[in-house]
């Protein structure tokens, strides 16, 4: 499930007044729902990036866990409240679970450092996502959230494990060469060397291959990718051409957690 943006509630912008607020109108959501002559029932709220689900039960005098169907009204009201609970120094939390009780208690806890119990797994970019919506300093980074966007990067590379550039792609568009240029060029540069680089296409050129390595949040090429596209028109890997036009060739904002992600990726798995 995708959670909608609400342009108009920026993180961190709750004070603790207006949360408890929240808190209180979410429960009022949840009571209506539930069937008459309850007695106790849980709602549990998970998120990490775009990706939200929202479970609830009912809790018979037994013991045992009764499946109800959440209001979904809650679900946005939830959203706004991690949103709003944002600190930067620590993140928003990934999960809450809402404790009621007749005739008119409740808990609430929330978690913001061990990976929710998910119904359905995260799609893989959720933990890029989460970072970049909701930028935290490394070390406020569970070993969990920070794996994430690690293993889900993708390398691209100019040259074949001869040394050799790939030519054998489906050319680029003349009409889109240079949008997806002007993409690889201008995402952030993670990784630099002061100097340039001889062109294998062109050996007597001047060095003029930029020796940098970029990232978008979803995927780290070096710099030669964007120059040999421009002025070889060497096209790039099929799946990141499909990504760049997935992403309207805009380049999005990319947290500082996810650039060092990158770093390391590129460090451990860097390739001439």
């Amino acid at each position: 499930m995708s959670q909608p943006g609400r342009p108009h509630d920026l993180p961190g912008s709750l004070d603790e007044a207006t949360q408890q607020q929240l808190i209180q109108e979410i429960g009022r959501l949840i009571v209506r729902a539930l069937p008459p002559g309850w007695r106790e029932a849980t709602v549990e709220y998970r998120a990490l990036g775009g990706h939200q689900e929202l479970v609830a039960q009912l809790i018979a005098p037994n013991g045992t866990a009764v499946p109800l169907a959440p209001p979904a009204e809650a679900a946005e009201a939830f959203g706004r409240l991690r949103q709003g609970m944002y600190q930067p120094d620590r993140g928003t939390w990934v999960s809450a679970l809402y404790r009621l009780q007749r005739p008119g208690s409740y808990t609430v806890d929330f978690n913001g450092d061990y990976e929710p119990n998910w119904r359905t797994a995260p799609p893989a970019a959720a933990h890029a996502d989460e970072l970049n919506r909701f930028p935290r300093p490394a070390s406020a980074i569970p070993d969990w959230l920070s794996a994430g966007p690690a293993a889900q990067l993708r390398t691209a590379e100019v040259f074949d494990d001869s040394g050799r550039p790939i030519t054998d792609r489906p050319a680029i568009d003349p009409a889109e060469l240079d949008q997806v240029a002007d993409y690889l060029e201008q995402a952030p540069i993670v990784l630099a060397a002061r100097s340039y680089d001889t062109d294998r296409l062109d050996p007597n050129r001047n060095p003029s291959v930029p020796m940098t390595f970029h990232t978008d949040g979803t995927w780290v090429w070096p710099g030669a990718v964007g120059y040999y596209l421009r002025q070889h028109g060497v096209a790039p890997e099929a799946d990141l051409v499909g990504h760049i036009r997935r992403q309207g060739f805009r380049v999005p904002e990319v947290a500082e957690p996810v650039r060092e992600q990158a770093v390391t990726l590129i460090t451990g798995e860097q390739r001439q």
